[in-house]
């Protein structure tokens, strides 16, 4: 698959036309990684920008004891870059982002990248939402860690991606979610029992879409 076509696969740059995609592929390369390969670390500063084309990451920070905390996945069509300016000339790492499957990752000179689109006001508003986006997933992070009981949290994991939350062991999830994995248990045969979730040979389908959001989501009104 050439750069040209990955680019143009990418909802991040469907807004370009075909002369504004040749630019970009001019300055753009595609690189394969296997998985546990670390893009980059926490606090680091870069020029590339980072697109995820095929595969599966996440990030997550180490604490002051050297424990794992993780903050969220990325998926395949995603930027990878974290984005807290659209004015700084290098980009910062708020994370850790490691890759969990073999990835296909798309980079960019992030100087040329502003100078030839974002200068000339292209992509700035899938610039924005992308922002945009990362703060509402560090926001479910702060619901999660700081203000969410453990039936909320599981209830919340379920619902934004119950496919994910399938393909991880039980130990995993606690450990994700910071419960204990008997506390993992009884929440979730608790969501069976009250007909919210059903368990079928292990895996998770949620049969009360409504009910399933209304456990975490009232107490985000809270």
């Amino acid at each position: 698959m050439s750069i040209r076509t990955i680019i143009s696969s990418l909802d991040f740059f469907r807004s370009l036309n075909n002369e504004q995609i040749d630019i970009l592929a001019n300055i753009a390369n595609v690189t394969t990684y296997t998985k546990e390969y670390v893009l980059h670390y926490e606090k680091q500063r870069t020029q590339t920008l980072l697109f995820l084309v095929e595969g599966l990451a996440k990030a997550y920070k180490i604490d002051k004891h050297d424990n794992e905390i993780f903050l969220y996945y990325i998926y395949e069509n995603s930027l990878l870059s974290e984005i807290s300016s659209m004015n700084d000339e290098y980009l910062y790492s708020f994370s850790n982002i490691q890759l969990i499957e073999d990835s296909k990752i798309l980079s960019l000179n992030y100087n040329t990248f502003k100078k030839e689109f974002l200068q000339k006001h292209l992509l700035c508003s899938e610039f924005a939402n992308e922002i945009i986006h990362r703060s509402m997933q560090l926001q479910s992070l702060v619901n999660r860690e700081f203000i969410f009981d453990s039936v909320s949290k599981v209830a919340m994991m379920i619902d934004e991606d119950v496919d994910m939350f399938n393909k991880l062991k039980r130990h995993d999830i606690s450990l994700i979610l910071h419960i204990q994995p008997a506390t993992l248990s009884r929440v979730l045969n608790r969501l069976k029992r009250n007909k919210i979730i059903d368990i079928i040979h292990g895996k998770i389908t949620i049969a009360d879409h409504k009910a399933l959001q209304s456990v975490y989501k009232d107490e985000e009104d809270d």
